[in-house]
């Protein structure tokens, strides 16, 4: 080949490279200079009013950080994005392979030809896969909104608070149902996002109903019946559905009417959550960093203990942490409480936006598989944003557990008075109480266990009540 024939195949060779580097900077600028000027202006103008929206949409998340929230959680318009991310994934790879053609590949040296076809490979499935797995990320998204977020009824807050009652479904061999296991309800405030934790024992007895209710009805007198606790008030709703005849979910409804009686509080939602789900969010996030300060048994319980999460800080995956908060073997029911509430709080501050986004599709699906609820999707955004300011706000709790309240016959108004001060000293209208003189410890009694917090069963667990859920996990 003569210098002047290598020159012109070099020059071609670099012509067919600069069309698809065009296109890969600006869509429809190749077809502008050599190709079709129609397809060309089309393609053009529609990148330049998306990368014009998306510039928009950045400041405007910059400038409001709860923009982004709602945008991520409205399910219509992810659904809106998904298909113009379809269809930008498949025009761009047609630009793409118009460029190639434009090049005119069978007019270039066979090593070249090679060349160019690799190239314009490479940038199409790059270019295109990336728009197709950004449509399957908010495909997960809407998924998981759509399904785990279907009500559609808005409860205003009461008292400037929403009261939303998390259970902690455990359903084992021979139980009826997914029956709740742990009942805590979180109080925040609706507009500065501080949380306070009021977890009830699952063994509490002869409480009464929210007046009105259906259950009130049946028990005027409280939850008296043989071997009544509130943990059961599921299983005897479902024994009794007829009761229940419009609800959807009579055992929670059953549930809710107790605990309102109980707290004297009303709820706005509640969510149900699978425990095994729980596992594998915990693993979708990598882990959860906790201080455990005794050895937590694996196993027992009608199997034997197989194993230890040593004491110290640990960094636990999905497994060990799920049985650092339901381990019962040489434990007792309110050590169990403590050490949740301890997760609870470890989840809240350690689960930061990178993370959600970095494991987002794993979060989503473990997160399907984990909650039942009542929330709407379009309040979302709102507990989402509640979220972010509770990061940076002290967790309050209260858990009515003795030595304060005793379960088996329960001063409800002893109880009431305890929520509300708590309430009160989280918002700043009351001073904290004074701490209690306590009586020197002396070696851990072998049917308790602190595990997450420190404490004991005759001198109380700090994780149970405290202004600051950091300062005693």
């Amino acid at each position: 080949m003569s210098p002047v024939s290598e020159r012109a195949a070099r020059v071609r060779f670099r012509r067919a490279l600069s069309l698809m580097a065009m296109t890969l900077v600006v869509p429809g600028s190749a077809q502008l200079v050599a190709g079709n000027r129609r397809v060309g202006q089309a393609a053009l103008r529609t990148w330049l009013v998306a990368l014009s929206l998306f510039l928009v949409t950045l400041l405007a998340v910059a400038i409001r950080p709860s923009l982004g929230l709602t945008l991520a959680t409205t399910p219509w318009l992810l659904l809106v994005l998904r298909l113009a991310l379809i269809v930008g994934a498949v025009g761009w790879a047609y630009l793409f392979v118009d460029a190639w053609r434009l090049g005119q590949p069978l007019s270039l040296a066979m090593a070249h030809r090679r060349a160019v076809v690799g190239v314009n490979g490479l940038l199409c499935l790059s270019v295109a896969g990336t728009l197709l797995f950004g449509a399957h990320v908010l495909a997960v998204q809407r998924d998981v909104i759509v399904t785990t977020f279907g009500a559609s009824a808005v409860s205003d807050s009461h008292g400037g608070r929403y009261n939303v009652l998390l259970m902690g479904g455990d359903a084992g061999a021979g139980r009826w149902g997914l029956r709740p296991d742990s009942l805590t309800v979180a109080s925040v405030d609706a507009e500065t996002g501080r949380t306070v934790l009021i977890s009830l024992p699952r063994n509490m007895a002869n409480f009464p109903f929210r007046e009105g209710s259906v259950m009130a009805e049946q028990f005027p007198q409280g939850f008296d019946c043989e071997g009544c606790y509130l943990n059961g008030v599921s299983t005897w709703a479902g024994d009794n559905t007829e009761l229940f005849a419009k609800s959807e979910h009579p055992g929670v409804d059953a549930t809710i009417m107790a605990v309102e009686g109980i707290t004297g509080l009303r709820m706005n939602y509640w969510a149900m959550v699978n425990l095994e789900g729980f596992k594998s969010l915990v693993d979708a996030v990598g882990g959860v960093t906790l201080n455990v300060r005794d050895r937590i048994p694996v196993g027992g319980l009608g199997s034997d203990v197989y194993d230890y999460i040593e004491p110290g800080v640990q960094e636990l995956d999905g497994f060990e942490t799920l049985w650092f908060a339901r381990a019962r073997e040489g434990s007792d029911d309110y050590s169990r409480m403590a050490r949740q509430k301890c997760v609870m709080n470890a989840m809240l501050e350690q689960v930061s936006p990178q993370t959600a986004v970095t494991n987002f599709e794993a979060i989503a699906r473990a997160s399907a598989d984990m909650v039942a609820t009542n929330l709407p999707a379009s309040e979302l955004d709102t507990f989402a944003q509640l979220a972010m300011r509770a990061r940076e706000e002290p967790m309050s709790t209260v858990s009515l557990v003795p030595p304060l309240i005793d379960t088996a016959e329960p001063d409800i108004d002893l109880v009431h008075s305890t929520i509300e001060r708590a309430i009160d000293v989280a918002e700043g209208d009351a001073e904290p109480a004074a701490p209690k003189r306590k009586a020197k410890r002396t070696a851990p009694a072998a049917d308790t266990m602190t595990g997450g917090s420190i404490g004991s069963l005759s001198e109380g667990y700090a994780a149970n009540e405290s202004q600051d859920l950091d300062a005693v996990c």
